[in-house]
């Protein structure tokens, strides 16, 4: 498929896509024309590398981690290292922390509206 039916079938904009590609994250073939011409499972890629950076990964990390998901008959792929595990359960500590630090300031923010309407 063609970028722009990538991108709107994702929801990702097409400079986006240029992106992931620059970044080795996605890839694509070449037409004779040269323009991109994307396989059908770079709709799930891009959803997963959209998720990744929602969680607060970088393009790096998120580079490292793309070949180590799971393989295509769903078992765990034989290049994931025990330092990849380390860092992504790294990666989810940090989240787990933004989100308690998000929480709180939620819960404080709570308690100022509730004092102002009170007033």
């Amino acid at each position: 498929m063609r970028i722009g039916e990538l991108a709107r079938r994702t929801g990702v904009s097409e400079r986006s896509l240029r992106y992931y590609e620059t970044q080795g994250l996605l890839r694509a073939e070449r037409t004779p024309g040269g323009h991109r011409d994307y396989a059908e499972a770079a709709v799930d890629r891009v959803v997963l590398i959209q998720e990744l950076f929602a969680a607060g990964l970088h393009s790096d990390k998120i580079r490292q981690l793309l070949p180590c998901m799971r393989d295509a008959d769903g078992g765990p792929s034989e290049i994931a290292t025990p330092r990849l595990v380390a860092d992504l359960a790294a990666e989810r500590r940090r989240i787990d922390r933004m989100i308690a630090d998000l929480v709180r300031s939620r819960d404080t923010l709570d308690e100022v509206i509730q004092v102002a309407s009170d007033g």
